[in-house]
């Protein structure tokens, strides 16, 4: 069994970006520059724009961060988005998910311009994406996609189990490892709340990717020796003999199926680190003009 070290294979690509950004700099090119709008004080999106501004100060971004009350409108909130579509030295920007429920998610990521959607959100990207044309691609299937590259791992031929249905990880996954190219050219079943005999079609998988948010959902009885496994899941369950009082998990019971696995992702340090370096990737594309050359 090997780990796929997220950790070290952000630090990896982050160098990189690092040296491509310095060479932009030398040729005379203004300095990638990502933003971020964060609606309210909700604990895991302060946590996660935090490593953002981080990661962008490590590589060499410009970096900023709008913080909006969570009593903001719609309206507020659309007003801000064109604020940073007009400015043009912003490369690309997110709005953090999730919104205060007073506020249509759906509604204002279309607000959006494509070229500066670097979460990949935008319905324009995902069409993109699926008729395998150049796009942003979201960060945690980027980050998986790089992960599977990295470590030189065959998808190709390979029978493919996505436990999860929503479009920011469940249906890009899906779409991406059965596109042709490496990663990809994989055989592909989604599984969610729906399907039945959910065990049985993960024995089969050679890789299974679990992203559903629900704790040890994949047991060993689940995986077949030598599949891969990509963890995706981070929850919170209560640890006493944890100074925060509890304790972060995937949706992979790992002490169980780790030993049963060619290659598996640990929680924390796996799928993580690497959805925060995808999204930097990503704004370097922006700031060359990879994707949307004409804009």
């Amino acid at each position: 069994m090997k780990l796929i070290d997220g950790n070290y294979l952000s630090d990896v690509v982050k160098a990189d970006i690092k040296k491509e950004v310095e060479k932009l700099i030398r040729e005379g090119a203004k300095r990638p520059h990502l933003a971020a709008i964060l609606v309210g004080n909700d604990g895991a999106s302060e946590a996660y724009v935090g490593h953002k501004v981080k990661s962008c100060e490590q590589v060499g971004f410009t970096s900023t961060l709008l913080r909006l009350k969570e009593e903001t409108t719609e309206l507020e909130l659309i007003e801000a988005i064109q604020s940073f579509n007009n400015d043009d030295d912003i490369d690309g920007f997110i709005v953090q998910l999730p919104l205060p429920k007073h506020i249509n998610s759906d509604k204002i990521l279309n607000h959006i311009k494509p070229e500066k959607d670097v979460d990949g959100f935008h319905p324009i990207n995902f069409g993109r994406m699926c008729l395998n044309l150049p796009a942003y691609i979201s960060a945690t299937p980027l980050g998986i996609m790089t992960m599977l590259e990295k470590y030189n791992i065959v998808t190709q031929g390979k029978h493919c189990v996505v436990i999860g249905r929503s479009n920011i990880v469940g249906r890009p996954m899906s779409i991406l490892l059965s596109r042709p190219g490496s990663p990809g050219d994989a055989t592909v079943t989604i599984c969610h709340s729906k399907t039945k005999n959910i065990k049985e079609e993960c024995v089969r998988a050679d890789i299974i990717i679990a992203a559903l948010g629900k704790p040890g959902f994949v047991t060993a009885d689940m995986v077949r020796a030598g599949a891969v496994v990509i963890d995706v899941g981070i929850s919170r369950v209560p640890d006493e003999t944890k100074k925060s009082g509890y304790r972060l998990v995937g949706d992979v019971d790992f002490e169980k199926v780790a030993p049963l696995c060619s290659y598996i992702t640990p929680v924390p340090g796996g799928v993580g680190p690497m959805t925060v370096t995808s999204l930097l990737q990503n704004t370097l594309k922006a700031a060359k003009k990879e994707i949307y050359p004409n804009e």
